[in-house]
Formats: structure tokens, sequence, C-alpha cells
């Protein structure tokens, strides 16, 4: 009986908090979420069962940015080992960079250079977000850049700019960033149409300029080489990004090309989402401000979104008949690739009878979204860190 006692009260049970109770609700909303919606299922899913596990009392499956050492001899838990050796030290989020460069094909960025503004434009929610969060939130500058860079909609950039400046808010940015990514379909649609006029969604873009082997292959050297000499901060994420393109155009690395789009970033992902999700701990996440980073978010992605449309409405005040863009593909400027691009396309499609498919018009800015909310972290990192 002692025994039976012993155990009972060295158990979880007797350490359950309220807190703990409602992580487990948010846990088993991401994870409905993921598995019944379908909504980013390889993120979402590791991530609130890894926010799930950060909640059991006694377990030591939690991870802190401030995590000491009880004694000299002591090894950090299971999910504090991943945090220390991943994401504190950024190296997960440059490996996503590698595999997501191997996946990426710029061709129809680099078949229409004009697009590459769109992408920087749709940045714009990214400052906008980060101003508000300073200013009228109260958030310190480091934290107000780690929030305004979720209005990129590029998780893998989020977690790493976090990592280095706000790591304490790190559950809540990435839940947001990740979450706004799978509400892209739901998000884009109503911004566009009050955007765009039936006219401008009926625009024909020209049929693209095919684009030389040798323009593909000099291109992710280029950027590496000016966005890093520019920027340096942004240099792992940009670099491996590149990298991971020209073993993909190059030809004579299939292996490594493979590996890195499938085996790599699947296990990478794996450990970046369950190491994010250990740090939900509900005293650190049920804070007030985790809600205010979930509505700042929002407006950052919206903002982001209507950045690249209301551009490139001006780009066509300038730009003869012949060479007008549709604005629609603005929209896809920010960095979720391909879903925003496929948005755009399905909501121009259903507008105009599908008369108009714009949908590798749209890819244009959507992979430039990634060039450039990795150079707006960059910059963030620069001016605040």
């Amino acid at each position: 009986m002692d025994l039976l006692h012993k155990i009972f009260f060295d158990s979880g049970l007797m350490a359950l908090s309220w807190q703990n109770v409602a992580m487990f609700i948010v846990a088993g909303v991401l994870m409905y979420l993921a598995i019944a919606k379908n909504y980013e299922p390889l993120l979402l899913l590791p991530i609130g069962f890894g926010a799930l596990m950060a909640n059991i009392p006694n377990a030591m499956l939690a991870s802190f940015d401030n995590w000491v050492p009880a004694g000299h001899d002591a090894v950090a838990p299971l999910m504090q080992l991943v945090y220390n050796a991943g994401i504190k030290t950024e190296f997960l989020p440059p490996v996503i960079f590698l595999g997501v460069g191997a996946l990426t094909d710029f061709r129809p960025l680099l078949s229409r250079p004009i697009t590459f503004v769109l992408g920087g434009a749709a940045q714009f929610g990214v400052f906008i977000a980060a101003v508000g969060a300073s200013y009228i939130f109260g958030f310190t500058p480091q934290e107000a850049g780690s929030i305004g860079i979720i209005g990129g909609a590029d998780g893998p950039t989020s977690i790493y700019l976090t990592a280095k400046m706000a790591p304490h808010l790190m559950g809540a940015i990435a839940v947001a960033s990740y979450s706004y990514m799978s509400l892209v379909p739901v998000l884009q649609p109503p911004v566009l149409r009050l955007l765009t006029t039936k006219k401008e969604r009926a625009i024909q873009m020209k049929q693209a300029k095919p684009v030389s082997r040798t323009t593909v292959l000099l291109f992710p050297v280029i950027c590496t080489l000016m966005v890093s000499l520019l920027i340096p901060t942004v240099a792992p994420l940009i670099g491996m990004l590149m990298f991971g393109n020209l073993i993909r155009e190059s030809g004579v690395t299939e292996r490594l090309s493979n590996t890195a789009s499938t085996h790599l970033i699947n296990t990478v992902t794996i450990f970046l989402a369950l190491a994010v999700g250990s740090t939900m701990e509900g005293t650190n996440f049920l804070q007030s401000k985790t809600l205010f980073i979930l509505v700042l978010g929002c407006i950052a992605f919206l903002f982001s979104t209507a950045g690249g449309i209301l551009f490139a409405k001006l780009l066509n005040l300038v730009l003869p008949e012949r060479m007008k863009i549709n604005p629609c593909i603005g929209a896809a400027g920010v960095s979720a690739v391909p879903m925003s691009a496929r948005v755009v396309q399905k909501f121009v499609s259903e507008e105009t009878g599908g008369k108009v498919n714009p949908l590798m018009a749209a890819m244009g800015p959507n992979v430039a979204g990634v060039i450039g909310t990795a150079i707006a972290a960059g910059v963030f990192l620069a001016l605040l860190k």
C-alpha cells in the first residue's frame, strides 16, 4: 500500500495544473487541425504533440532558453537537448532552407525579373506589424521584429530570427507563423477581392521568356554573393537556400538534391517542430502576449498580402499596356510556397471563368518572397540584435 501511495504522489497527476490542462487542449486543437483539416500537417502535428509532451508534469519533456543544468554532470532532458543543439545554435532552420532550395524552381522568377520587386513589396506587413508591436503594444524592439516576421509566412525564418532575438516567444511565434501559412486559402481571397477590380483580375500576362541554363546556374551563386555581402546576418539562410537550388539545377548532384529535398528535410522538420512544441510549456505560453502575437501576426500577413497587390497596381501605372501585370499575383509575394501561388491561380481562374490562369506568373513573386522574408529577417538582425 505504501508503494502504491508513493507511486501516486510521485505521478504527474498530483502536479497537474490548470495551465497544463489548457495546453493539452491547445495541443489537441493543433493536432486536430493537422489531421482533420490538413492544415500544415507536417508541422502542426509534431508541434502539437511536442506541446502535449511539454506539459506532462515531471516528464521533463519541455525545453527552455534559459535552462541551467542542475549539477556538474547533469545531462539535458531529451527535448532540451534537441532545442540546445538544433534551435539555440541556429542549426536546424538553415538546413530546412537547404531542402527548400532543392525543391525550388527559380525559373518563373528569372523569366519575369520584375516580379522580384513584388516579393519585396509583400514584406510591407512585416515592418508594419513590427512597428505596431513596439509602439502600440509595448513589445521590445527585438520582440517586435520577431513578431513582424510572421507576416512573411515563412516558419523557418521566423524560428531563426526568434531564436536570436526573442527566444522566450518561440512557441507563440512559431504557432502563429505556421497557422497563418495554413490559412492562406482563407485569408488571401477576401483581400484579393477587396483590392482588385474585375478588369484587373482579367489581365492576361504575356508569355514569359525561356530562361537559359547559364542563368539558372549563375543565379544562386550571384544571389548568395550579393545578398550576403550586403546583409551578412542573413547569409546562413540565403547561402543554404541557394546551395540547395544549385545542387538541384547543376544536373551532376542528383543524389545530393534528392537527399536534401526528401530524407534530410523530413528528418529535420520532425526535430524542429517537436523542439518548437516543447517550448510551449503552459506557464510560458498562456500569457496575454501570446494573444497579442496571434493578432499581430494576422495583421502582418494581411498587410503583406495587400502590399504585394498594391505595388503591382502601382507598377501598372507606369508599365506599357503589353507589359501590364495582373495585380493578383502580388498576393503571392508572401513566402508560403507554393500555396499562395495556387490560391492566386484558383481565385483568378474562378473570377474569370477559367480564361486567365496566372499560376506560373504567381510563382515568380512567390519564390521571391522566400528571399524577401529572409532579407527582412537580416535587416532586423542588423538593426536590432
